[in-house]
């Protein structure tokens, strides 16, 4: 693949001055007595120094080319993203199950794709090359992370909220399972819901950012769709089966054998 033009290069001025909006934006809430312009700013600051530390730590991890450098680089990722899926839990899971369940099915989920896509897809040489994994495993565990995080938070306050239903479904005879079936259903259609507004977007109400990239780079708009579609493909699965693992497995942490809901198992 050969890129029709080189790229554009910004300035760090063209940079500052895209901000303007957000400038703005950050005034009106400050006349509007908002209380939003200080969280605004900071969250600004935080996102120009990540991105720009970032930008060098890449720089290095790409030159190195190193198998090792790239899975160092990745386990930061996985535990940065599975911090994130623990905070936005309203009720965790007590004990150690609250890193076993949601955590470790986001990272398998994301590291068996991304082996796949590597190995059998795009074939870099070598398959570990960290230009290739490190951007895929980000998009990957960025999009199953939202997924597995919402669907859990779903299904842990239903547990909480339908307690009374549950257990009536379950003292007529019902399995767990099948108690639980409705509340199930829900988790996964939230989990799975950011992922399939942006596949049903895609192309139509907006480019997504790939693809928007790898044009700006002067890569052919056929190409950049190619690579987009492989992307969205295996964002879509990985999210799916993600929030699948997630749900059934945190509704076998809170029921037992006996067919008994087990809401003691929530940390308080």
């Amino acid at each position: 693949m050969t890129a029709q033009a080189s790229y554009i290069a910004l300035s760090y001025w063209d940079v500052a001055a895209s901000a303007l909006f957000l400038f703005v934006a950050g005034v009106l809430t400050v006349v509007l007595k908002l209380g939003m312009a200080r969280s605004l700013a900071i969250t600004a600051a935080r996102m120009v120094a990540q991105l720009l530390a970032i930008g060098f730590v890449l720089k290095f991890i790409f030159s190195a080319t190193n198998g090792w450098v790239t899975l160092a680089a990745a386990t930061v990722m996985m535990t940065f993203a599975a911090r994130e899926v623990l905070n936005r839990q309203e009720r965790q899971l007590a004990g150690w199950w609250r890193f076993g369940l949601g955590p470790s099915a986001m990272i398998l989920t994301g590291a068996i794709a991304l082996i796949y896509a590597l190995t059998l897809l795009l074939q870099p040489d070598p398959w570990f090359s960290p230009r290739y994994a490190l951007p895929l495993f980000g998009m990957i565990l960025g999009n199953s992370m939202n997924g597995v995080s919402l669907g859990l938070n779903e299904i842990t306050r239903a547990i909480v909220r339908e307690k009374a239903a549950i257990e009536a479904r379950l003292l007529l005879g019902m399995t767990r399972w099948e108690a639980l079936r409705p509340f199930a259903a829900r988790a996964l259609r939230t989990g799975m819901t950011p992922i399939m507004n942006a596949m049903a977007a895609s192309g139509v109400i907006s480019l997504p950012g790939m693809m928007t990239g790898q044009i700006l780079s002067g890569v052919p708009p056929v190409e950049a769709v190619k690579y987009q579609l492989m992307i969205m493909f295996l964002i879509g699965g990985v999210v799916g089966l993600g929030v699948l693992a997630a749900v059934f497995a945190s509704i076998a942490r809170l029921t037992d054998c006996r067919h008994r809901l087990r809401p003691d198992r929530l940390a308080e």
